[in-house]
C-alpha cells in the first residue's frame, strides 16, 4: 500500500489528451481497488505538483483511512474546465471532481452529473463556513468547499511604515498610494499596484455597493473607475497599458518593492510563503483588510471557494463522500492551514494554526483581516455569465487603456449586455 502511494505522488496519473467514451476514468484505468486490496478514491485536479493543497489533503486523509488509497488524475489548469466537461459528457468515472469555480459547479450539477451531498451539508457547522451558501441549488448540495479566498490589501510593511491600515476608506487608500509613491526612472516606486483582472475594479465595487453585474446597469462602476484612472493619472500606480503589455505579474511589484501596497486574494500568501522559504523574496510583508466604500466598520470583500464533488458515475461513491467531507471539515481545514491556504471551514483554532505558518504574518491587522464581514462572490452564477464577463472584461481594457471614458465605457456596457446577452 505504501509503496503505490508513494508512487502515485510522485507520478500523478496525467489525463490522455483524448478521453474515449468507455466507462473508465480519466487516468485511463478501471481499477476499483489498490494492489493491496484498498479501495481506490480516483480524484481529478490540476498542477499538482505546484499545487501543495492536494498533497496535505491527500496525505491527510490517507492517515486517517488507511484502506483507501487516493490517487490524484492531474489536469492542466488552464485546460481543467474543459476537460472536466470533456470527462463527464463521455461518462467518466473518476470520483470525486475539484470544483475550480462556482459558474462550473453549476453547470455540472444541472446536469445532473455530480451525486447529491445534500445530507453531508446538513451535518455542517454553516456559521463556520465561507462560500458554503454559493453551493445551496435550490436547498441541495452537490459539492462542498474545502477552500476560500478573498481579496485582501497586501502590503510591504517597511514601506507603510506605522501608516494605519486598519479600516481605509478607497479615498484614504488612494492618497496612501500618492504619499508612498516616489523616484523615477528606473528607481520608481509606485505607493499600489492594480493588477489588469477587470475585478480589481469591478467585482469589489460591486461587492461594496451591491451593484449587480449580471443586471445591465454598470453605473455603480463610476466611482472605482474614477479612482483607478486617478491613480494611474498620479503615476501612483503603473499604468494599466504598460502592465498589460509587458505581461507584469502582480507578485513581482510586491517582492521587489516596486510596489507599497497591492490588492490581491488569499491565494497569494501561501505563494509568497513558498518563495521566501525558497529564498526567492525576503520582503516583510502583511495583509490589511480591502479598503472600502463606506467608512461603517465593515470589512466586505469579495473571493470565491474552491470545493470538492462526487461524481454521480463514481466507483467508489461512499469512499469518495467519506474523502470530501473529511476535506471540507475542520480536519481538512487544518490541513490545508498548515501551509498557508485559507479554508472554507474557520475557527479560532483553524487561525491559530494558519497564522503559526513559518514566515506568516502574525500581527493582529493581518489576524483581523483573515475574518471579513461579508465576502460577495466574485461572478453571480448564471448560464449569461461567460457573455456578461467577456464584456465586461472588453469594456474594461478599453476604459483602463484609455481608448474610452469612463461614462462612455459604462454605456457601452450597459448597451452590449442588454442588446447581445439579455
Amino acid at each position: 500500500m505504501k509503496l503505490t502511494k508513494n508512487l502515485a505522488r510522485i507520478a500523478p496519473l496525467i489525463v490522455a489528451a483524448t478521453l474515449t467514451t468507455t466507462a473508465c476514468d480519466a487516468s485511463g484505468t478501471d481499477s476499483t481497488s489498490s494492489s493491496q486490496g484498498g479501495t481506490v478514491v480516483k480524484i481529478a485536479l490540476w498542477n499538482y505538483k505546484t499545487t501543495p493543497e492536494f498533497k496535505a489533503l491527500i496525505e491527510g486523509f490517507e492517515a486517517e483511512n488507511p484502506g483507501i488509497d487516493v490517487q490524484p488524475v492531474d489536469i492542466l489548469a488552464d485546460n481543467y474546465p474543459e476537460k472536466v466537461t470533456t470527462m463527464l459528457a463521455g461518462g467518466d468515472t473518476t470520483d470525486v471532481l475539484t470544483m475550480k469555480n462556482v459558474t462550473d459547479y453549476a453547470r455540472y450539477a444541472t446536469r445532473d452529473q455530480l451525486l447529491p451531498l445534500t445530507d453531508e451539508a446538513a451535518g455542517l457547522d454553516k456559521a463556520s463556513y465561507s462560500g458554503l451558501d454559493d453551493y445551496d441549488l435550490d436547498g441541495k448540495y452537490y459539492a462542498l468547499p474545502y477552500r476560500s479566498d478573498f481579496w485582501v490589501l497586501f502590503y510591504n510593511k517597511d514601506m507603510v511604515g506605522k501608516e494605519d491600515l486598519s479600516e481605509l476608506t478607497w479615498d484614504d487608500y488612494a492618497k496612501l498610494a500618492k504619499k508612498f509613491t516616489k523616484g523615477s526612472g528606473s528607481d520608481k516606486v509606485y505607493g499600489t499596484y492594480l493588477h489588469t483582472w477587470r475585478s480589481v475594479v469591478q467585482a469589489i465595487s460591486s461587492a461594496q455597493t451591491g451593484g449587480d453585474q449580471l443586471g445591465g446597469d454598470y453605473a455603480f462602476f463610476k466611482d472605482q473607475y474614477e479612482m483607478a484612472l486617478g491613480l494611474q493619472k498620479a503615476k501612483a500606480t503603473l499604468p494599466f497599458a504598460t502592465a498589460s503589455s509587458n505581461q507584469i505579474t502582480y507578485d513581482s511589484q510586491l517582492t521587489t518593492g516596486k510596489a507599497a501596497m497591492v490588492p490581491m486574494g488569499s491565494w497569494w500568501a501561501a505563494a509568497l510563503l513558498a518563495e521566501k522559504a525558497q529564498g526567492k523574496n525576503d520582503i516583510n510583508w502583511g495583509m490589511a483588510p480591502m479598503p472600502q466604500a463606506q467608512n461603517d466598520g465593515k470589512n466586505v470583500t469579495f473571493g470565491s471557494p474552491t470545493a470538492f464533488a462526487v461524481n454521480k458515475k463514481a466507483r467508489n461513491a461512499d469512499a469518495a463522500k467519506k474523502f470530501v467531507t473529511w476535506a471540507s471539515g475542520p480536519k481538512g481545514a487544518a490541513a490545508v492551514a498548515k501551509i498557508g491556504v485559507t479554508p472554507a471551514y474557520t475557527s479560532d483554532k483553524i487561525l491559530d494554526t494558519f497564522f503559526s505558518v513559518d514566515g506568516m504574518p502574525a500581527d493582529a491587522l493581518s489576524r483581523r483581516t483573515m475574518q471579513p464581514t461579508t465576502v460577495q462572490l466574485e461572478m453571480p452564477v448564471s448560464d449569461k455569465t461567460s457573455d456578461i464577463d467577456q464584456i465586461l472584461k472588453e469594456e474594461h481594457e478599453m476604459i483602463m487603456s484609455g481608448e474610452k471614458s469612463v461614462d462612455e465605457g459604462v454605456k457601452e456596457m450597459d448597451k452590449r449586455v442588454k442588446d447581445e446577452v439579455q
